[in-house]
Order: C-alpha cells, then structure tokens, then sequence
C-alpha cells in the first residue's frame, strides 16, 4: 500500500500556557482521516497468514480479553509490538490533616494507558498536505409564523 500524505488544516488561536500565553498561535491540525474498523483490519491482517478474518479477530479478542484482566489486577503488559498496557486512575486532592483518603471516594476513573512501541510506531515514512479547513454549516434560521401551532403541516 503507498503512502499518502497526512491532510492537514491550520487553525488560528489564543495561547493559554507557556511561554506563548497570550498570543495568537497558527496550529496545524490533522483532518480528513478515516477510520479501519476491527473486521476489515482482521481481513487484512488474514491475507497476510493461513488464518481466516474470522480467526485473526478471535485471536486479538482473547488477546485483549486476557491482558485486560492482568491490568485489572495492577499487572503492566507488554503487549508485543503494538506497546505497553498500564493500568492509571484520576485522584482527587485531599488536604493533609483536615480528611481521610479514601480510595472508594477519593480514587477515579480507572483506565487502561497504552504507551505505543517507540520501534514500531515512530513514523518517518510520512509526508504532509495541507488542505482548506471545511466551511461549518449554520443552522437555518427559522421561519417566524404568526404563532399558533405547526402539527400536521409540512415544511
């Protein structure tokens, strides 16, 4: 498969943080992508192997099954050459000497952080494109009737 370039908009904006805060930024962006769903990346990884779509995406479904139950656990998996997969919460702030931690209370919004493969995901056959940001769409204003109701008559 060649290689297409990566569209990209820029975008005009005001910076919040750091050395720029307060200034108007140009900040590029990613756009146009389109997403690989689970089968059709099963299909193609099966016409790569002897498996079948079917059995490529029941491998990586008992893949993810498992490691997902080891992270649950607090393990760290090394999850081959996709990456690392770590387990990660949110924790609110408590004051020392005035309140408790609590972990049921206190600990938050457990997650699951994949940190990618630096080997396999360090892209360096990428070039860029750059292509005009879409126009937004405005709501079309509504008609102002004379009141009363509108059930039952078309637009």
């Amino acid at each position: 498969m060649a290689n297409r370039p990566i569209a990209y908009t820029l975008t005009e904006r005001k910076a919040t943080i750091g050395k720029m805060a307060g200034k108007t930024v140009i900040q590029a962006n990613p756009t146009g992508r389109k997403r690989i769903d689970h089968r059709n990346f099963c299909d193609e990884v099966a016409r790569a192997t002897t498996f079948t779509g079917a059995e490529v995406e029941a491998v990586l479904r008992l893949a993810a099954e498992i490691a997902k139950r080891h992270v649950e656990n607090g393990d760290i998996v090394e999850f081959g050459d996709i990456g690392t997969l770590t387990p990660s919460f949110q924790s609110k702030l408590v004051e020392k000497g005035k309140t408790e931690f609590n972990p049921n209370i206190h600990i938050t919004k457990p997650v699951v952080r994949l940190s990618p493969s630096r080997k396999y995901f360090t892209l360096s056959n990428v070039s860029y494109e750059r292509v005009e940001a879409p126009v937004k769409k405005t709501a079309k204003p509504k008609p102002s009737g004379g009141g009363g109701t509108t059930e039952g008559q078309l637009p």
